[in-house]
């Protein structure tokens, strides 16, 4: 039986994780008039009283997977449940499907989609598109891997979230959780911006993290539109035959850069000195936009407008505050070593502050980084690694809180070069997230710079 089949009259659906994408999809599914059954390993007062909001009960997690497993006529893991977990062998031996909350939403609403997916920079591009849509008129929403899931987006009539109701245009969010599995989803177009190693500890490993990712162009549909980084020999090798390909970031790319023109199959359409910030990684991004947006119609001198007028995002390479004449950057949000190396990119020389709960990843990779970098102040759990692998290529400090880091740094720095916390590393050691870890960082530089 088809999803469609399946989602077509009331079934029964297992929910394994009750995060808030799965809180969303239980939602969705009891709007219309499924049953759920809710399992979640870690449980907790917060996760229970979710469920109750719900009019749910959470199940017994100590009872074997397979029981719930073969009550149920449909399964969907929360987005992040690592591979090895047992309701996936569970529900493929009993032939039970596993559905992502992208393919409960392609059930349920054919609006366009434009999916991005990405080791680093989904979030700005998919934020910079949304603002790009609306210079070009037309409404739009970020979903997925962001605060509104796509099974919450697709319904905004029915809920108060957004201004305005009529959304033209879901501009997803894809991680590799969300792609994995997924099946009946089908975005107009398929973006797949970069890929370095992470999220090794979900995914089974390297290879597994790569189909993941390559399943963003696997499910365009015949009329649709890859977009892949020139750049990036993983992405190009993992092209479907037969897809019409658009191109962003090499010279000879479709779109690229041509000295300080940002140049498309038309000709120039922005210029490098008018964007809202010019680092590389901001340029290739603005260029994507570009390719992903062009195949759905919006001109690109909508970008540029955008381009112009875009919010540096919180905790991507903000600044936070300066000391002794040096400005202090939050790039928290930088939870790999390919996205800290990103940023040292934009540093001709830098104290860089790293560390953090490693995924998994080689953090020997950010010694590539080595000729920005004139010392590091190593944190976390993760310090240890990041010490080893600076050894021998810059001075190293270990630390083991924030506020020993910023001083650290404050000392390493000796108001020669600015300071940045690039952690190349999860959060989850110290912070409860990113967000939190890189206002922790602001509020530390703040009050030193009112005590100077």
């Amino acid at each position: 039986m088809t999803l469609d089949e399946l989602l077509a009259s009331p079934c029964s659906a297992l929910l394994v994780g009750f995060g808030l994408t799965n809180r969303a999809v239980a939602a969705a599914l009891v709007r219309r008039g499924h049953a759920v059954v809710v399992v979640d390993d870690r449980g907790g007062d917060q996760v229970g009283a979710a469920a109750v909001d719900l009019g749910l009960t959470l199940a017994d997690a100590s009872v074997a997977i397979d029981a719930y497993v073969s009550a149920a006529d449909l399964v969907i893991p929360t987005p992040g449940l690592p591979e090895q977990h047992g309701v996936f062998a569970a529900a493929d031996d009993a032939g039970i499907p596993i559905a992502s909350e992208f393919d409960l939403a392609a059930v349920w609403d054919d609006r366009p989609i434009v999916a991005i997916t990405g080791t680093n920079g989904k979030t700005t591009v998919v934020e910079l598109a949304v603002s790009a849509l609306a210079e070009a008129g037309r409404a739009a929403v970020a979903a997925g891997n962001t605060d509104i899931p796509l099974v919450t987006a697709i319904d905004d009539p029915a809920i108060e979230v957004f201004d305005d109701p009529a959304i033209e245009v879901f501009v997803v969010e894809a991680s590799s959780f969300r792609l994995a599995r997924a099946d009946r989803f089908r975005p107009n177009v398929g973006a797949w911006l970069n890929f370095a190693p992470d999220h090794l500890d979900v995914h089974e490993d390297l290879d597994a993290y790569e189909a993941a990712k390559a399943r963003v162009f696997q499910l365009v549909p015949p009329n649709g539109t890859v977009v892949a980084n020139a750049g990036d020999a993983v992405v190009m090798r993992n092209i479907p035959a037969g897809v019409r390909v658009v191109t962003f970031g090499t010279p000879d790319a479709d779109w690229r850069v041509n000295g300080d023109d940002l140049v498309g199959p038309h000709g120039s359409f922005a210029q490098r000195s008018e964007l809202w910030r010019s680092l590389p990684h901001d340029i290739e991004n603005t260029l994507a936009v570009a390719a992903v947006l062009a195949p759905i119609g919006v001109e690109p001198e909508a970008i540029a407008r955008a381009g112009a007028g875009f919010t540096t995002m919180a905790h991507r390479l903000v600044p936070v505050g300066q000391l002794d004449g040096q400005t202090y950057f939050d790039d928290s949000k930088a939870t790999t070593p390919h996205a800290t190396l990103a940023a040292l990119r934009g540093f001709d020389e830098v104290v860089l502050i790293a560390g953090g709960r490693n995924k998994g990843l080689d953090l020997g990779e950010l010694v590539n980084g080595v000729p920005h970098v004139r010392a590091v102040v190593a944190i976390g759990d993760a310090a240890c690694e990041v010490a080893a692998a600076f050894a021998g290529h810059a001075r190293v400090e270990k630390v083991t809180t924030m506020e020993e880091a910023v001083d650290a740094a404050r000392g390493l720095s000796g108001g020669e070069v600015p300071v940045l916390l690039s952690p190349g590393c999860a959060s989850f050691d110290w912070y409860s997230s990113y967000g939190e870890r890189g206002d922790d960082f602001g509020r530390i530089v703040r009050e030193r710079e009112v005590a100077s």
